[in-house]
């Protein structure tokens, strides 16, 4: 009774969700169509048209997105929570604009959705009571918990990936300084280059200059380069853009040593990855190395034992 209970309640929860789905998308074609409309009233060129997949694609994440939206209304999260979840998600280059509603609907969605199908995949096979508890169990908390091991490894990729192109922007910028250029437009100008090589760091560099043409203290738009990612690097370049406007030093010189710094600092980490291939690779030689030197040493004796024992 009680598995018939649950079926009946994930077969309810999968036609909710489905019919939501359906809505959404039903609503979203129907904007597209008026769009079109307009469009070709007032006489532009038409829009290429888009794959259902897409159509559905989104039509799931505004309904992923309202359930989160619904979530933050609840006043279930606190203010300082809400806030480092917001910086996680920046800092992890996942910026989009309602980027915390999709996460916690996410994190709601597989919470609810990751037990129904494992309770949908049990019925058919015969396993204990204990299990069938466990299984469900076990498969929320791995719902809950892989929205945020997604945007962990998200943010670790995202800000190697700015390490590891800021000495060439600095490089940038040091050019850009020596042919005259001021430092807003020095740092537009990079960004703009930095498109073609590293997109991320160019993104970074971009927000910066948004943020200097917006803001009238422009100190504040140096902290929030660095306190956006927490990266060391851009930090130290926030540092020394303001006291190169504050002292009056070339902005050349100062980009300069921070850029041989950098790669210093680059250069030191490689090595010291490369000390650590001794350790690691200490473990591996006593489990697979060792046993066969002690069987080709003491294999024979071994043998010989044996036979005259034997004998």
């Amino acid at each position: 009774m009680n598995r018939f209970g649950l079926a009946a309640g994930a077969g309810g929860a999968t036609l909710v969700v489905m019919a939501a789905t359906f809505m959404l998308w039903r609503q979203l074609r129907r904007q597209q169509r008026l769009t079109a409309r307009i469009e070709l009233s007032q006489g532009l060129p038409p829009r290429p048209p888009e794959v259902p997949e897409q159509g559905l694609h989104i039509a799931w994440t505004r309904l992923v997105a309202a359930l989160g939206q619904v979530i933050l209304r609840t006043g279930l999260l606190p203010t300082r929570t809400r806030a480092d979840l917001e910086l996680t998600l920046m800092s992890a280059g996942l910026r989009v604009r309602n980027g915390l509603e999709i996460f916690i609907g996410s994190k709601i969605c597989l919470l609810v959705g990751l037990p129904l199908l494992t309770i949908a995949a049990l019925r058919g096979i015969s396993v204990s009571a204990l299990l069938s508890l466990t299984l469900p169990a076990v498969a929320g908390v791995v719902g809950l918990l892989l929205p945020d091991m997604v945007v962990r490894y998200r943010r670790k990729r995202y800000l190697d990936r700015v390490e590891r192109g800021l000495p060439d922007a600095l490089d940038l910028l040091v050019i850009c300084a020596q042919a005259g250029l001021g430092l807003t437009a020095a740092i537009v100008r990079v960004a703009e280059e930095m498109q073609f090589g590293n997109q991320d760091v160019g993104h970074e560099l971009a927000l910066t200059a948004n943020e200097l043409q917006l803001i009238a203290d422009s100190r504040t738009a140096l902290i929030n380069m660095g306190a956006r990612t927490g990266i060391d690097g851009l930090n130290r370049l926030g540092t020394t853009l303001i006291q190169s406007m504050q002292y009056g030093t070339p902005l050349s010189d100062s980009m300069r040593l921070l850029s041989a710094e950098m790669r210093r600092d680059t250069l030191t980490h490689f090595e010291g990855r490369a000390a650590r291939l001794g350790v690691l690779l200490s473990l591996p030689m006593i489990v697979f190395i060792l046993p066969c030197v002690f069987l080709i040493v003491g294999g024979p004796a071994a043998v010989q034992i044996m036979v005259l024992r034997s004998g």
